[in-house]
């Protein structure tokens, strides 16, 4: 065979390899911030689904988190409350409290209140920055509402994406509307909350 076909078969194995290598490997994943955090605490911090609206007692899902991951959990959850409040109130109950990890599950209530998208994940982007440069991993919580949601799943994905947090996408998936897991219409029961405090677990869990 000829000196030149056979560079031109060796050149051709390579790019051959090069395309199988780049068709055959996992994607990529974004870089998570902080994933050896400083700080002390683990904080839930969100609205009613976090103070555990409609649980009993010990059974928000914060304390079935706790228990499921060994470690104390400070629950700052306060029903109603909106991005805005969260934002507000984030000195005093979480970057206060020496914050390690901090789960943030808000933006239910702006979805029922119709505020803008655009004002609730600014919100939430200001609130992950100011725990993220604290050294704070941060993990994200979403919330859909079937029908009107907004698309705020997709948007939870893309700031969690740009800001380099952990995330659950919809932490009532599978829970909304299954009367076995739901307290009332909004809030999950004890078994609902279970679900909830496993699915965190479940992204939790390799960075613990």
């Amino acid at each position: 065979m000829p000196h030149y076909l056979i560079k031109l078969a060796t050149l051709l194995i390579i790019v051959v390899c090069i395309i199988l290598f780049i068709v055959t490997s996992p994607p990529i994943k974004s870089p998570i911030k902080n994933i050896t955090p400083s700080g002390t605490n683990i904080i839930c911090f969100g609205d009613s689904l976090t103070y555990g609206t409609g649980a009993s007692s010990d059974m928000d899902y914060p304390a079935q988190l706790s228990r499921l991951i060994e470690e104390p959990i400070i629950n700052a959850g306060v029903p109603g409350d909106t991005t805005a409040g969260g934002l507000l109130r984030l000195e005093k109950d979480v970057l206060s409290q020496s914050p390690r990890i901090v789960f943030i599950a808000l933006g239910a209530n702006d979805l029922r209140i119709g505020i803008s998208k655009e004002v609730v994940f600014g919100n939430l982007r200001k609130m992950i920055d100011q725990l993220q440069r604290r050294g704070t991993l941060v993990v994200i919580g979403g919330v859909d509402v079937p029908l009107w949601g907004k698309g705020f799943v997709k948007e939870y994905q893309k700031l969690a994406k740009e800001t380099g947090s952990l995330i659950v996408p919809n932490v009532l998936e599978g829970i909304l509307g299954n009367k076995a897991l739901m307290s009332d219409l909004i809030h999950p029961n004890d078994k609902g909350y279970r679900r909830i405090a496993e699915a965190f677990h479940e992204v939790i869990r390799p960075y613990l």
